[in-house]
């Protein structure tokens, strides 16, 4: 029997017969190795210009499977980012895709490397993305499904595309798309430019990288084998001079960041001076929650990500808002306890930041191409109707699991206040945080707020942003030392409390000046002390009723702040104590107000700021807890 087995093989290979893929630990693989098994696996035609409606060409690589049929499904892959030479994540999905029998289209965004016309951020997904499928479609090789897939910016694009129904695109795995999420539910981040009508600094940072207007370009009218031979000796990637961005961040005024450093004007310089609420963002290519949405969707997201509150806002509004029934149905969110795209690094001992998050261990590959042979294939049995609408990772208990909606129905909402003597500034005070109403009368508490000697971040969510913040799990108690940090903490936990859900939290505040930032924290304290970030929010005050007004503070009036929740799965265990920390600046991940109730952003000079949280009858501030019973 063991001679007749290679005769067999040698007859089908013969015959012509195409052998089922063999199952490779392609995890395990360096770059080169991908590539030869890349090559081995493909014919691969490079730098074919894809034209869209306007004429403008779009540099795409196709990767065929070899011996492939006039039935190929498609995984399209779209980025901003550089792919000339092939490695790390998308060269693993390539290689993966092709070994399972699907083509894999890879393609540079407008105004990016090979591809012609200007750049915009997402890459004009209505229009080119649109004009993309349709072209995949219509090729010979293709069966006319087209399955997308990417994480950030290769995911963020993905989300307006699904507003636009297209009839090739019948399945998305977006991972990590916050930044494609303009408004949606409780949110109005604008691709996380904002959080609470606070700028963040990240996508500075990511400009300057990205958006280069004095690009390098190949000539026009080239054939597409002159293109692939140029590509083979060059490399468009821009190499501009090192900032160190850690002081540079610190330099006023903020829309100079960029110009200082000799770039020319472009796209910073458009947004920074834009409003949340300004008809700009709703023009490109983010998605809002008043558009259709046509595509069923597995997302990824994580837990110390940029954006997880919009991005499962946004779950939650599809599984809703959806174009049919089986679009509303077929929505899937897995939750991981990682930073950005993260998801091929989940396994055993696995950290995230300081803190040990346990065994991780999830088939993000397996479920990613479960996916699209249900979908791509028609396999009903490569993704199981019977999955988990939500699966996420619980943190503290360090365990997957698993609910039909988000928040899970068993959550039930619980109140705890912030109290205190009146001297709740920093770890050492008197802030106490427990579910017990505050008594009449009870202190307000006072701090002041210098925006040249901001609240420093330590972790939490947050990337891309040139080292500035390092996301992740780490201990808080260095600035809970100083005085201009309110912390109330509770008493410690008779039994484990698992908070999952949106994380809302209500401050009443004063001030003396205009306009001031707020910003909240939640922290889980272990029996040692080591005071481990959850999330945090932020508020600018002059928001508070809406991000398409401007309303401004008058000194000695008390105003309630409604922020932006959080959004998380964390285990408070026996004896751990749940923390809210009250600040007025989270700098350099958030913009620092400069308290004078300008534009904030063409200024250079700021002012103190006394500010206070309050506590007493109608005025008592309090977070919010999705507790599972």
């Amino acid at each position: 029997m063991t001679r007749i087995f290679p005769i067999l093989i040698s007859l089908f290979i013969i015959m012509g017969f195409a052998l089922p893929a063999v199952s490779q630990d392609y995890g395990k693989w360096s770059d080169e190795s991908l590539r030869e098994e890349l090559e081995r696996l493909a014919t691969i035609e490079k730098k074919v210009l894809v034209p869209m409606r306007d004429k403008t060409g779009l540099a795409t690589n196709v990767y065929l499977p070899k011996n492939h049929d006039q039935n190929t499904p498609t995984i399209f892959w779209r980025t901003p980012y550089n792919f000339n030479k092939m490695s790390g994540t998308r060269l693993r999905y390539a290689v993966e895709a092709l070994s399972r029998g699907y083509a894999f289209v890879l393609q540079d965004e407008r105004g990016r490397y090979y591809s012609e016309g200007t750049f915009e951020i997402l890459g004009h997904p209505r229009t080119d993305g649109y004009d993309s499928l349709s072209w995949i479609a219509g090729q010979k090789w293709s069966n006319g499904k087209v399955g997308t897939l990417g994480c950030s910016s290769s995911a963020e694009w993905q989300l307006s595309l699904a507003a636009m129904d297209h009839p090739a695109h019948a399945a998305m795995v977006p991972m990590a798309s916050g930044a494609g999420i303009g408004r949606v539910g409780d949110f109005q981040e604008q691709g996380n430019w904002y959080t609470g009508g606070v700028p963040r600094t990240l996508f500075f940072v990511w400009l300057y990288n990205v958006d280069n207007p004095l690009r390098a370009q190949i000539p026009s009218g080239l054939d597409q084998k002159t293109r692939a031979r140029i590509g083979e000796y060059n490399d468009l990637a821009a190499h501009k001079p090192e900032v160190d961005w850690k002081r540079h961040i610190y330099d006023l005024p903020v829309n100079e960041l960029l110009s200082s450093l000799d770039e020319p004007p472009a796209t910073f310089e458009q947004f920074i001076s834009r409003k949340p609420n300004d008809e700009g963002w709703f023009k490109g290519g983010i998605y809002h929650d008043n558009e259709p949405w046509g595509v069923p969707a597995l997302w990824f997201n994580s837990w110390y990500d940029v954006s997880i509150g919009p991005n499962m806002a946004l779950f939650n509004h599809v599984r809703k808002a959806g174009a049919d029934k089986s679009v509303r149905e077929n929505q899937y969110a897995i939750v991981a306890p990682v930073t950005h795209c993260g998801f091929l690094k989940l396994g055993p001992d696995t950290e995230v930041g300081e803190r040990d998050m346990g065994d991780t261990s999830f088939d993000t590959m397996g479920e990613v191409f479960g996916w699209f042979g249900r979908w791509l294939k028609g396999n009903k049995k490569a993704f199981s109707k019977d999955t988990p609408h939500v699966r996420y990772y619980a943190m503290g208990t360090n365990k997957w699991q698993s609910a039909d909606q988000w928040p899970p129905k068993k959550v039930k909402k619980q109140r705890l206040y912030l109290h205190s003597g009146g001297q709740a500034n920093s770890l050492y005070g008197d802030g106490t945080l427990s579910a017990k109403k505050p008594k009449s009368g009870e202190a307000v508490d006072n701090f002041t707020y210098d925006p040249m000697n901001p609240v420093a971040t330590i972790g939490g969510g947050d990337c891309c942003n040139g080292g500035l913040v390092i996301p992740g799990a780490f201990d808080q108690r260095s600035i809970e030392a100083r005085n201009d940090v309110l912390v109330y903490t509770s008493a410690p936990l008779e039994s484990p409390m698992e908070v999952t859900g949106f994380v809302d939290a209500v401050l009443y505040v004063s001030s003396n000046v205009k306009d001031t930032d707020f910003a909240v924290k939640l922290v889980d304290v272990t029996p040692d002390g080591t005071a481990y970030i959850i999330d945090d929010t932020i508020l600018r005050s002059r928001f508070r009723d809406g991000f398409d007004k401007q309303v401004f503070m008058k000194e000695g009036e008390v105003y309630k702040l409604d922020f932006s929740p959080m959004t998380t799965s964390i285990v408070f265990d026996k004896g751990h104590r749940i923390r809210v920390e009250v600040t007025s600046s989270n700098f350099p991940k958030f913009v620092r107000n400069l308290n004078t109730g300008g534009d904030n952003y063409n200024e250079s000079e700021g002012q103190i700021a006394k500010n206070s949280i309050h506590h007493a009858n109608d005025q008592a501030s309090y977070i919010e807890l999705p507790v599972m019973e």
